[in-house]
């Protein structure tokens, strides 16, 4: 692997360890933004739709901008909007003022949005070159990001430095890491052709390929389980430090800490995960992960003792880990490059809408039953997914290929290169990158993975 690559992928690395920081830095100071903003359970679920809002529109343009102009300047954007909605969401909760924490969070949404498309494409881009698994890293660099920001927003609020002033200092730090990632990532990754037409963004052809999709039963089924695992995971973000406070009478401190303890569940199970995928496959595994989350759920909303509650939230995060990101890769299996591409995009799509919309919701649910008895809808959905997670094992279909059981990687078929055996990652050898001319990079084919 040449300096240009390093750098490419440790570019990518930093800004998602970067955007890890500043998601775990807004969740673990909702409390203190609450308190500042001296507003309802209720009036928080609506300040927090911001959130939804911007990040919705980020990811549904995203893929075309991308195919349009490339990563590049799509990354760029979105970390220009995610320091810009840092920096409003510091300025609204320092004046007391709902409307600029609200506003704030659309723009900081907005940029995660554009990122998070932008950026799983580079990753592939980087995969295929040096012929080794990068998206699960960098995925975890995510992760891992949540739980160094958790740390920064636990420590921080145990001695009361002011919410505004953290928030700044995060947007400084991300700006940074914006500039250097920007600056490394080749010009070019996932641009298409505009005389193809198919690169054209929103296009009609675009939405009726990602509408037409739906009609496969298993895809709905599919599009079911994702939305099941991700309003898991979404409602621990958005929700379990106020949960430990308002539900359990913890202290600020202690519901950071709660969170502190969910986002390193969640970044060891997706660092530690990739062998049991291979081993048992992935419909046993998200059958699995969602049921230790609802345990956790189940013993977070029902426990009457908190210190029992914050350890379960362990389970919580354990089973929340790989039910998205396993379950959008399974909706690309057994399709060509361009069905694949629609049919990942739009169980992305309902993925990402259950998670940015559904917890918000749950703020004015909280306002009736309070947050404990809100959370049984988590353990409602985990319960129904563990049900249909069958619909994770491909069939061999016409043009499909060889089927593929628990536990096995399928081999490369005639002209597609050297095969693979179970549990083996193909190496990048001399030559065995794909040739680009100069100045492009291998584009990725899908728009989320």
């Amino acid at each position: 692997m040449d300096a240009r690559i390093r750098r490419w992928r440790a570019a990518l690395f930093l800004f998602m360890l970067a955007t890890g920081v500043s998601m775990a830095s807004w969740v673990a100071r909702t409390p203190a933004v609450r308190d500042a903003l001296d507003v309802t359970t209720g009036s928080m679920g609506l300040v927090l739709f911001g959130l939804s809002i911007g990040s919705m529109a980020g990811v549904l343009v995203s893929g075309g901008l991308v195919r349009k102009h490339g990563g590049r300047p799509v990354i760029a954007v979105g970390a220009g909007l995610l320091v810009a909605g840092l920096l409003v969401v510091a300025g609204g909760a320092a004046l007391e003022v709902s409307g600029g924490v609200f506003g704030g969070l659309a723009l900081f949404g907005a940029g995660m949005g554009l990122a998070e498309v932008a950026f799983n494409i580079e990753g592939a881009a980087v995969e295929r070159t040096v012929g080794r698994p990068v998206l699960p890293v960098l995925h975890g660099c995510f992760s891992l990001g949540t739980v160094v920001g958790a740390l920064l927003g636990m420590g921080l609020t145990a001695v009361r430095f002011p919410v505004g002033w953290h928030l700044a200092a995060v947007a400084v730090a991300v700006a940074s890491a914006g500039v250097w990632t920007v600056r490394a990532v080749p010009a070019g990754t996932g641009r298409e052709d505009a005389e193809s037409g198919e690169g054209e963004p929103g296009g009609i052809r675009g939405w009726r390929a990602q509408v037409a999709v739906w009609r496969d039963r298993r895809l709905v089924l599919i599009g079911l389980i994702v939305l099941a695992m991700a309003f898991a995971e979404g409602s621990a973000n958005d929700w379990l430090p106020l949960l430990m406070v308002d539900g359990h009478g913890t202290s600020a401190t202690a519901g950071s800490l709660t969170f502190l303890l969910f986002a390193v569940a969640m970044t060891t199970g997706r660092f530690a995960g990739g062998p049991l995928l291979v081993r048992f496959g992935p419909a046993a595994v998200v059958r699995a992960s969602a049921v230790v989350a609802a345990v956790g759920v189940a013993l977070v909303v029902f426990s009457s003792s908190a210190l029992l509650a914050g350890a379960a939230v362990v389970l919580w995060g354990l089973g929340a880990s790989l039910g998205f990101p396993v379950t959008v890769s399974a909706a690309g299996e057994g399709a060509g490059a361009r069905d694949a591409s629609a049919r990942v995009a739009a169980v992305s799509t309902a993925g990402y809408a259950a998670f940015l919309v559904g917890p918000p919701s749950l703020g004015f649910l909280a306002d009736h039953v309070g947050l404990r008895g809100a959370m049984v809808v988590v353990l409602v959905l985990l319960g129904g997914a563990a049900l249909i997670t069958g619909a994770l094992r491909r069939s061999a279909a016409a043009g499909d290929g060889p089927s593929v059981q628990a536990g096995e990687v399928p081999s490369a078929r005639a002209g597609d290169g050297p095969s693979v055996q179970a549990g083996e990652v193909p190496s990048a050898q001399a030559d065995e990158v794909p040739s680009a001319r100069a100045g492009e990079v291998p584009t990725a084919q899908s728009d989320l993975v």
